[in-house]
């Protein structure tokens, strides 16, 4: 409902008294039509145009705890309407419940959402990516086309390891498409070593068992070096990046890059997220 002021009202039933139609007036004072017919039909009886008391009850926070409820989910004080109104309570003596709290939000225009996983970054992890950042900024894309990207990463055969839904009426017998099937012993999935350049994708190589020092070098020397002759690349004006794991920063793997001539990109820990090999 559209609250207007006294004067307003005033101005709308005058004109309607001086003959003006309903559209021209709505028009005129940029109010719906509907709102100035209700303001020719409710004039009260003794001449004046207040507005009409508001139905229902009064809001239990005033506009100064709504600003307090914003500032506190702006701020990061609090994350969920639990948290705001144990707050509230505490802080406040305000006792309100907690969809008073989410309808306070919604109004204001937020909305609930499943937080994004995403690495733990300690102060040591953003000084490093902003290092790195300063450092590679004035990069070209002929720099970045240097580039080979290389990764591990698991493979489901059947699926996501996740939570899997599924629809099914009451009582209706499991269909295949309701079930997940699992597989004894561990062979649900693959591990698999890959990486990619400029110019395509490179070799791909299935890990068995659990991967070590020796055998991520054995990796290097067939799939990383076969991965370069493929694609016709300089072994001496290729870069190859690689994340922190362990075994990538052996001293005895540190020791086959230089005695291979390949540089190594200085990546920083918990940076997965701008290694477009994930998304490949």
């Amino acid at each position: 409902m559209v609250y207007l002021s006294p004067e307003k009202r005033a101005r709308i039933f005058t004109l309607f008294e001086e003959g003006y139609p309903s559209r021209y007036i709505a028009s005129k004072e940029n109010v719906s039509q509907s709102t100035v017919i209700r303001i020719k039909q409710r004039k009260d009886t003794n001449g004046t145009f207040k507005n009409q008391p508001k139905s229902g009850h009064p809001r239990y926070l005033t506009g100064r705890n709504e600003r307090n409820v914003l500032r506190l989910i702006s701020s990061g004080k609090c994350t969920n309407a639990v948290a705001i109104q144990k707050k509230l309570k505490i802080e406040d003596k305000i006792e309100v419940s907690e969809s008073t709290v989410k309808r306070t939000l919604r109004r204001n225009g937020l909305s609930s959402r499943i937080k994004c996983k995403k690495p733990y970054l300690q102060k040591k992890h953003r000084i490093a990516h902003m290092k790195f950042a300063k450092k590679y900024r004035s990069w070209t894309a002929e720099d970045w086309n240097k580039v080979i990207w290389s990764d591990e990463s698991k493979f489901m055969i059947y699926g996501s390891d996740g939570r899997e839904y599924c629809w099914k009426k009451q009582n209706e017998p499991l269909r295949d498409h309701h079930v997940k099937p699992t597989v004894k012993f561990g062979w649900g999935n693959i591990m698999v070593w890959g990486c990619f350049t400029s110019g395509g994708v490179g070799n791909i190589c299935r890990i068995y068992g659990h991967m070590n020092g020796d055998l991520y070098r054995q990796i290097l020397r067939e799939d990383l070096l076969g991965t370069i002759e493929w694609h016709g690349m300089d072994k001496d004006n290729i870069i190859f990046q690689q994340d922190n794991d362990p075994k990538h920063t052996a001293n005895l793997t540190k020791q086959w890059f230089e005695d291979n001539r390949v540089k190594v990109l200085d990546w920083p820990a918990q940076f997965s997220d701008l290694n477009p090999i994930e998304y490949l």
